[in-house]
This record gives structure tokens, sequence and C-alpha cells, in this order.
């Protein structure tokens, strides 16, 4: 069975990619990984190291907690704009 945090993270991981643009092969070789392995990370069937979620995290202008579901702040400039614009 899939642990709740890792489809979490999958699910805004696939969110952030599909709304830039990129593809999942593109993300796979910004990670320096497989697309089979990228494919896995949006299934939220493995962990990933923390290099690559910190990558990620700077690549799509978002916090870590953020990624990890552990905050709706830090999300995309969209989600942040109406706190930012108070």
């Amino acid at each position: 069975m899939k642990d709740e945090k890792l489809i979490v993270f999958g699910k805004r991981l696939k969110e952030l990619r599909v709304s830039s643009q990129q593809t999942q092969r593109s993300m796979g070789e910004l990670l320096g990984c497989t697309i089979s392995n990228y494919q896995k990370m949006e299934y939220g069937e493995i962990n990933i190291p923390i290099l690559s979620l910190m990558l990620l995290a700077d690549y799509f202008g978002v916090t870590t907690d953020y990624l990890l579901g552990r905050s709706e702040a830090g999300g995309p400039a969209g989600e942040r704009r109406g706190r930012d614009d108070g």
C-alpha cells in the first residue's frame, strides 16, 4: 500500500509539472534519472533524495513544505498571490 504522504507529493509534483508545460522526460533529465523513476515519483511509489526535493522546489519556485503537502503556503505564484497582495 502506498504511503499517503508520497501520494500527496506525487500529485503536487505532477500539477506543477503540467502547469509549467514540462514533460516527464524533461523532469527526469533535470533530476538525472530515468523517465520510469520520475514516473514513480509522480505515482507516489518511491521516496526521493533530499537534494532532488530541494532542486524541484527551487525549479518550481515553491517551498519543500508545499511539495510535501505540509503547507498550502509557499505554493505556486497563483496560490501565493492572495497572501502577498494583502
